[in-house]
């Protein structure tokens, strides 16, 4: 089999730009090594106030990448802990949600570590609450009072933005399937993006897209779309995608 027929699309985008970084970079010649390692919930989030993120639930784990004092986050329903020198990592086909969780955990530390993102290290404690509100904002005054999908549950999010907006919550998880917020239904799988494209004037999707790969859907769609997080913080640098990230550090 084709081992390039399992690989994203978004990741054949991205190995090019990867190898820019690696030929023109002198820091990523060097043997760097990186340590990937699984975050707890408490080390991810804090305390904050509320009880139903995905990371306390247990689907997702946090992988961290550490270039010294710099970190880069993703996250994956693989997490595993490996090290290894930049290129070693970026070497590791990706062909699976782990392979790919490490390879954007450390795409992320090493743009941090060059200067070229910020806001790599997910937001703690009362940090997801006060995200919503600044998201909230954001949107009101950049795009007005648009119809609002959102891809990926973010809970804290999804109260606040039900609130100002007519929107639609879609999510992949089967647990959250018929949710309420402020009387919007989550929608599970299969879904349309076809059907969402058409009615909304904005998507918001979560930045984990990325590593399980369904972020192609939304590469080349006729609307905008606004990815949030921090799992994709730095393809987004590369691929020069809006992304919003208010509290995260």
């Amino acid at each position: 089999m084709d081992i390039n027929a399992e690989i994203p699309h978004v990741f054949k985008l991205l190995k090019s730009e990867i190898s820019n970084i690696l030929a023109a970079d002198s820091l990523c010649r060097e043997k760097v090594n990186i340590t990937c390692r699984t975050l707890t919930p408490e080390e991810a989030l804090g305390n904050p106030e509320r009880d139903d993120f995905p990371l306390q639930k247990g689907r997702e784990k946090l992988m961290q990448a550490e270039i010294g004092q710099h970190a880069g986050q993703a996250f994956t329903d693989r997490p595993g802990n490996l090290s290894g020198t930049v290129q070693e990592i970026f070497d590791l086909p990706p062909v699976n949600n782990y392979h790919r969780a490490a390879i954007v955990a450390t795409l992320n530390a090493l743009l941090r570590k060059s200067g070229r993102i910020e806001n790599s290290v997910h937001c703690k404690d009362d940090g997801p609450r006060l995200c919503s509100i600044d998201l909230t904002n954001e949107l009101k005054q950049r795009y007005g009072n648009p119809r609002l999908v959102m891809i990926g549950l973010q809970p804290a999010m999804a109260e606040a933005l039900s609130n100002e907006f007519d929107m639609r919550i879609m999510d992949l998880d089967p647990d959250n399937a018929n949710k309420l917020f402020n009387k919007i239904q989550v929608e599970t799988a299969p879904y349309s993006i076809a059907d969402l494209e058409a009615w909304a004037d904005l998507l918001l999707v979560t930045g984990s897209t990325v590593v399980n790969g369904s972020i192609d859907q939304f590469l080349n769609i006729g609307k905008p779309v606004l990815y949030f997080g921090t799992t994709i913080a730095g393809p987004a640098e590369l691929l020069k995608l809006e992304r919003i990230c208010p509290r995260s550090t």
